[in-house]
């Protein structure tokens, strides 16, 4: 019921700043896919999905399970996700069991979740992971500063 309560509150609020409503494409429980799905707009999946997701908005339900790489606006997470995401907003319920390495904008993580993997905060405009490179000044492990900065001249 509280999570019905909060996606009409979502529709709610989406109306109110002019967007236009649209019927979000389900996966319901008992279905199982094996492919990618590109270019989505809500999607909400209760099933269990093999591949990778591009949407503005991604609900994994309590019974659903996604295995891959997951790129979207909003991610809310009540059931399994085992694999990488690039969000903006991401919500972890204390029911959600998240896999893998992510980026996001914002975060909010219930008690109860489990979540193993690294989480990364993206500065840039859109949550694209990129590359952590060593800085130049990072001096080698055991080796002094003055060292360092001396083998950069």
């Amino acid at each position: 019921m509280r999570n019905y309560k909060k996606i009409l509150f979502l529709k709610a609020a989406k109306l109110m700043r002019g967007e236009k409503s649209t019927v979000p494409c389900i996966i319901s429980a008992g279905t199982r896919i094996a492919g990618n799905i590109t270019d989505g707009d809500i999607i909400h999946i209760d099933g269990r999905l093999e591949g990778d997701v591009t949407c503005r908005e991604l609900i994994i339900g309590s019974t659903g399970a996604v295995t891959g790489k997951v790129k979207a606006k909003s991610l809310e997470l009540y059931g399994v996700l085992n694999g990488s995401l690039a969000v903006e907003n991401l919500f972890i319920a204390g029911s959600a069991t998240f896999i893998g390495d992510s980026v996001y904008k914002t975060i909010a993580i219930e008690p109860g979740a489990v979540l193993e993997g690294k989480c990364a905060v993206s500065k840039a405009k859109s949550a694209e992971p990129k590359p952590v490179e060593p800085k130049a000044s990072d001096a080698k492990a055991g080796e002094p500063k003055v060292a360092a900065d001396a083998a950069k001249k």
